[in-house]
């Protein structure tokens, strides 16, 4: 009995531990060697308090009926951009953040565009570049604002 409960303790504090060094992680890969086409193979938790506006741009573009997923298309980005971009004006002061992003095969065409401070896009695109370096195209990524 008492070798099953120390077992049991045992099992225990191994889940808690890996829960607790599992929770600073920023990106988690969802198991399963072939997950369903409509489920993100990662999910990247963007850090509002960090990059405000464009928090706030990718919320209202994903309640606006936007994908909150992203399949990773570096190629596609510039040719992306130039459609999500055709006909908004520049505007001194601003960028204008693209959602879903220019890096993305969902973006282009019928992306969200909003005027945001140019050091908040910026260092987001910056941010979301440095997380997204080891994925390959094709990854699809599931942004979650935190």
């Amino acid at each position: 009995m008492k070798k099953k409960l120390l077992s049991f303790i045992v099992l225990v504090l191994l889940a808690a531990g890996a829960y607790w060094f599992e929770g600073g992680n920023l990106l988690t890969k969802i198991t399963g060697e072939n997950p369903p086409s409509s489920a993100a193979q990662v999910t990247l938790q963007f850090p509002s308090g960090r990059y405000p506006e464009t928090a706030q741009h990718i919320k209202e573009a994903i309640q606006a009926g936007k994908s909150p997923v992203c399949t990773i298309d570096r190629e596609g980005a510039e040719q992306n951009r130039k459609h999500s971009l055709t006909g908004v004006p520049t505007r001194k002061g601003y960028d204008r953040d693209e959602w879903p992003m220019a890096m993305c095969s969902e973006g282009g065409k019928g992306a969200n565009v909003k005027y945001i401070a140019p050091k908040d896009n910026r260092g987001a695109g910056s941010w979301v570049s440095h997380q997204l370096d080891e994925y390959e195209d094709g990854t699809r990524v599931k942004f979650v604002i935190k």
